[in-house]
């Protein structure tokens, strides 16, 4: 692996979260280059590059409205493009359909079809495009066959908004909906969250506080507006997670049913770097799957350092010698430009 440079274009924020000065460090020990990649100024001299590993997020998500991003995105994709053997962690198609919840739902609801065998779900979700009125929007809840409660999410999974959901407690209440936006099926889950942060042929799985339980059906119950990082970050502390004492502890999800989940969606997504939020309804033991995250933060998961450049050696070793590379697709797809939310 002597002389192989890897890449890396985070935010400030993610470059810190992920402590990228140690892994650079890490790296340098087991003969890999770490460089920053600064977008704005010109890719070529500051390559070449084995791999590129990226979270594009704000970039993606700013390309929609604001000029210089898009030009950012643009020199980026130019990049890739020109240099074919470079491979790419992970595609930005693949990337950019994570951003929208209403791609990567209609990638979960698919699931209980290929996962029938371990008992693996999604819950019923409607999308919501624009502003509608409220008898429509209650129409629509009602053909879909959603519940209440419901769970109300943004569209754009990226950025702070995309952290403030809210609980809806009955049709009146849909007045409350901000979309474009996702409804979901609230599923009781024993206020325990299953994280499972994916790192190639690597995964781990991590405990989190989540939702208490709430009882099924609709009722008068004003809406709850919250902020998902309040709930379910490791040190999270808030009346939304206080479990009733009476309430048996849940079995942890199945290993061979979570190692079945990741095989399928490392095949449907086709990235190597993601996570996975699911949980354990209380009623059934059905293992259901609520969310999936582009390059999560790991928190937790104190072998990330040794599975991401396990993975990063072991995708150039597939690659074969420098300037041989078979496509960039060996990193799980296409670096083909990505498509608006």
């Amino acid at each position: 692996m002597s002389g192989r440079r890897v890449g890396f274009c985070l935010s400030d924020k993610k470059r810190r979260r992920m402590n990228l000065d140690a892994f650079a460090d890490f790296c340098a020990g087991h003969g890999v280059e770490v460089v920053e990649m600064d977008l704005s100024q010109p890719l070529l001299p500051q390559g070449p590059f084995d791999v590129i590993v990226h979270k594009l997020s704000d970039v993606i998500v700013e390309a929609e409205h604001d000029s210089q991003s898009k030009q950012l995105l643009a020199n980026f994709q130019s990049y890739v493009l020109a240099h074919p053997g470079t491979v790419l962690l992970d595609p930005l198609p693949a990337m950019t359909q994570l951003l929208d919840r209403f791609a990567s739902y209609r990638i979960m609801s698919k699931l209980h079809n290929s996962l029938r065998d371990w008992r693996i779900c999604s819950p019923p979700y409607l999308e919501i495009y624009s502003a509608r009125d409220l008898k429509s929007t209650q129409q629509a809840v009602t053909s879909q066959d959603l519940s209440f409660p419901l769970i109300c999410k943004t569209r754009v999974a990226h950025g702070s908004l995309s952290h403030e959901m809210s609980l809806i407690f009955s049709a009146s209440s849909l007045e409350d909906i901000r979309p474009p936006c996702v409804l979901q099926s609230f599923v009781n889950h024993g206020a325990v969250l299953h994280k499972v942060f994916v790192v190639g042929d690597r995964h781990f799985c991590v405990e989190r506080p989540s939702l208490k339980n709430f009882p099924p059906g609709p009722c008068d119950r004003e809406t709850i507006f919250f902020n998902s990082h309040q709930v379910s970050k490791p040190e999270s502390s808030s009346d939304l997670t206080a479990l009733d004492e009476q309430m048996p502890c849940l079995p942890p999800p199945s290993s061979q049913a979570v190692a079945a989940l990741v095989k399928e969606l490392r095949v449907q997504l086709g990235m190597a770097l993601f996570g996975v939020d699911v949980i354990i309804n209380i009623h059934t033991h059905t293992l259901t799957v609520i969310d999936i995250n582009i390059f999560p933060g790991y928190e937790g998961v104190p072998q990330f350092f040794s599975s991401l450049l396990s993975h990063i050696e072991s995708v150039l070793d597939q690659r074969g010698p420098a300037g041989s590379a078979e496509s960039p697709q060996s990193a799980g797809g296409p670096a083909a430009a990505p498509t608006g939310l």
